[in-house]
């Protein structure tokens, strides 16, 4: 007989902390092996510091890592925090990140990453209702 495995989720509320990105990734590998998953964790490992990292430099409250299986062998990493602006460039049809950073630049990489290895990806914007919170939710697929 087949067992047909669970979907699962898993929220980790992070602290705005320099430190918290780290530890994030580090739950996210420690969930992917819990799950069998540990082909993922390269690629869901870097949307997630990408996401953390924009999340920690371009707010100032705290914010969450959010893993989802969607279907077997695929999952969706997503970061919460309260700042509902969404980044440029993040939504389809927007052309604001197809110029890549001059070879000199220290930054501004990091959603085109998310982009180039995601396997789809998206935001939503998230309004204040009673015991949500508002915000915004960046997530990338990966599988």
């Amino acid at each position: 007989m087949a067992t047909v495995s669970p979907s699962w989720a898993y929220t980790l509320h992070l602290p705005h902390d320099p430190r918290a990105p780290g530890i994030a990734r580090s739950t996210l590998r420690t969930v992917l092996a819990a799950h069998d998953l540990t082909a993922l964790v390269p690629t869901a490992e870097l949307l997630a510091s990408e996401l953390l990292t924009n999340a920690h430099l371009h707010t100032r409250g705290p914010y969450a890592l959010r893993l989802r299986a969607m279907e077997p062998g695929r999952l969706r990493v997503a970061v919460w925090d309260g700042d509902p602006r969404v980044p440029a460039g993040f939504t389809r049809g927007h052309d604001a990140l197809d110029a890549v950073p001059p070879d000199s630049a220290e930054g501004g990489r990091g959603l085109h990453l998310v982009r180039a290895c995601a396997d789809s990806w998206g935001a939503s914007v998230l309004r204040e209702s009673g015991a949500s919170q508002g915000g915004k939710l960046l997530w990338a697929e990966c599988g």
